[in-house]
Parts: C-alpha cells; sequence; structure tokens
C-alpha cells in the first residue's frame, strides 16, 4: 500500500494564503448546532472554521437555543434552522460554500431530518453525531459522495463500519490505513480515522497518514472539543475552494503544530487562537 507521510514539506501550503477580495469569496461556513445546553462544541467548531480563514461563518441554531448561542459570538454570525426544511430552504443561498455538522448535535428527529438535508451540500464535513446518525440509517450512508468529509475517532468509526473497525485493530503494519482506505471507497468519500496515527484517505484509494507520536506526540490533544476544532478547519478550508483530501490533511497538520505550540494545559478553546502563530511560522 503506498501511503503518503502528512508534513510540512508534503502539503501544499499555498492553499493557505489568501488573496484580494470580499468575504465571500473566501467562502461562506455554515456549522449547525445542537438544542440548548448543546451548542458548545458547534461553536467550537465555527471559530475554528473563521481562524483558519473563511471569510464568514453562520452558526446555524434551532429557535430554543437562539439565545444562548446569541451571548457566546461575535464574529460568528446566527441563524435559526428549525428543521431539515429550514436547511434546505437555507442551502439555496449559493454563499454558503461549506457545511458542518454533528458536533453536539443530537441524534433524534432533528438531527436526522438536518443530516438528510445536509447531503444535499456539496461540501461538507460529518462528525460526532452525524456518523452516528449515518451508523444507524443506510439510505442517508448511500447518499454520501465525493464532496463529503467524514471525521471518526475509533469508537464512531467502529459504530459506521464494524468490520472495518475490526481490521483497524488488528495488530499488524498498515491495518489501520487499509480500513480507513476500504472506509472511503465504500462509503464514496474522505474518511479520517482520528488517532496519535490519524490516517486520511480518499474514496479513489489514495492514503495519507499523519503521526504524532515520540518527539511530535500531542497528548495535549486529548481533551474535550479538540476533536470539533479539527472538523472546523476542515470545514473552514473546504468553504474556501480547497479540495476535500487537502483540506483535511492540512487541517490535521495545523490541530497537531497548534497543540505543539502550546504543550501542556491546553483546552480546546486554545487551538483556533494558535493558529496565526503557527500558520506564521509556516510563511504563511
Amino acid at each position: 500500500m503506498d501511503i503518503s507521510q502528512i508534513t510540512a514539506d508534503t502539503l501544499d501550503l499555498s492553499l493557505l494564503r489568501k488573496g484580494a477580495g470580499h468575504k465571500y469569496d473566501h467562502g461562506h461556513a455554515l456549522v449547525l448546532t445542537g438544542g440548548p445546553g448543546r451548542t458548545g462544541a458547534a461553536r467550537l467548531a465555527a471559530r475554528g472554521a473563521l481562524r483558519i480563514g473563511a471569510g464568514a461563518v453562520t452558526l446555524g441554531v434551532p429557535p430554543a437555543a437562539q439565545l444562548e448561542v446569541a451571548t457566546q459570538i461575535t464574529a460568528v454570525m446566527l441563524q435559526r434552522v428549525a428543521d431539515g426544511t429550514a436547511l434546505t430552504d437555507l442551502l439555496k443561498d449559493s454563499r454558503i460554500s461549506a457545511l458542518c455538522l454533528g458536533p453536539g448535535l443530537g441524534v433524534g428527529e432533528r438531527a436526522s431530518e438536518l443530516v438528510a438535508a445536509a447531503l444535499g451540500a456539496p461540501r461538507l464535513v460529518l462528525d460526532a453525531d452525524a456518523i452516528t446518525i449515518l451508523a444507524q440509517n443506510t439510505a442517508l450512508r448511500d447518499r454520501l459522495h465525493s464532496g463529503a468529509v467524514l471525521t471518526p475517532h475509533g469508537g464512531e468509526f467502529a459504530r459506521l463500519a464494524p468490520d472495518l473497525a475490526d481490521l483497524a485493530e488488528q495488530d499488524r503494519p498498515n491495518a489501520k490505513a487499509e480500513a480507513t482506505q476500504q472506509a472511503a471507497m465504500r462509503f464514496g468519500c474522505v474518511v479520517l480515522l482520528k488517532g496519535p496515527e490519524t490516517v486520511i484517505a480518499a474514496p479513489e484509494g489514495k492514503v495519507l497518514r499523519h503521526c504524532a507520536t515520540e518527539d511530535r506526540a500531542t497528548p495535549w490533544l486529548a481533551t474535550a472539543g479538540a476533536g470539533d476544532v479539527l472538523s472546523g478547519f476542515i470545514t473552514g478550508l473546504l468553504a474556501r475552494g480547497i479540495a476535500p483530501l487537502d483540506a483535511a490533511a492540512l487541517a490535521t497538520y495545523l490541530h497537531a503544530a497548534a497543540a505543539r505550540q502550546h504543550g501542556p494545559g491546553l483546552i480546546a478553546e486554545d487551538l483556533p487562537e494558535l493558529l496565526p502563530q503557527v500558520l506564521r511560522q509556516l510563511g504563511i
């Protein structure tokens, strides 16, 4: 199996540079939240999308969570999204260029409707609860497409593809890479399987690996909300027009680099705020 390692030297860092133009020239990311008391994860993702360069970011909230979210945001915008029908209508706005859902979304009727509507978007990230919904609904899984990125951790991957999760756990070289590659081919989209060894695969078979181990270890990323920020980074890059595999690879590298920049004591809220330092160090 041909596996490319993700490093600063193998990435096309020029994709991160922004040219002239107004905010919508740099994409508009929409991040969907869950209900009251469950909006924090989506707010982390939205902050990540904004910091990585999306020109505009909107949080789509159910009416009951509108006040909660409004008191917590400034540059991020807010839009009521009550159900799947409301999301379908909102996605008619051609300025919305990428969508993120799953963090804190829940797995009830509204969440299932939102996943169904979201799959009509050309570029999207599905994480957390959205992956659980996909695992429970074959018809929705069949609607995944090449513009989608799935970002499961090991437990979510086991719900989504139990047979491939077993393969990933085999004690032999490249087992995780093989499992991720097969998942991407099965679902027809980019799959990013998180962990100290993060593996990213595209549906045509290309596999990338990022190892945050030994001298590059980032144990501080084992903190609530870190994965939500990663989803936001990917969404922001998708919104800017970067291809799904490149967006996933760049986001993974920058996510780990931000964690190393901070070191012990890291919490998820720190990650987007560290990104400007990391980008300057990379010459962006």
